[in-house]
């Protein structure tokens, strides 16, 4: 089975950039702690053409070992509380799960 690569472009609502970008952060480094089969979960900041934080913007960058990985990410107990906690935060998200060779 091949490495999954999960991408997720999260749109943060006015006035709260700081809050979601710490709970993020939060939760990327809780999937590495608690799963074996999370292989990197990189959390980056995009940048406008001058090179300034574009801050309207949050993307993550996640390698899980196989499927079965991404399956247990999916059910981690934590996973309800992270979406809760991100919910009231958040305009909008783009999910993409991609098969790496």
């Amino acid at each position: 089975m091949s490495r999954i690569s999960i991408i997720v472009e999260f749109t943060p609502k006015p006035g709260c950039f700081d809050a979601f970008n710490a709970h993020i952060r939060a939760h990327a480094k809780a999937t590495l702690e608690e799963e074996p089969g999370c292989l990197a979960f990189d959390v980056l900041q995009p940048l406008s053409e001058d090179g300034t934080p574009d801050l309207t913007r949050i993307m993550l960058v996640e390698i899980y070992k196989d499927m079965n990985a991404v399956k247990a990410h999916r059910a981690n107990p934590r996973m309800p509380k992270v979406a809760e906690g991100s919910a009231p935060l958040l305009a909008g998200r783009k999910l993409t799960i991609c098969a790496m060779d």
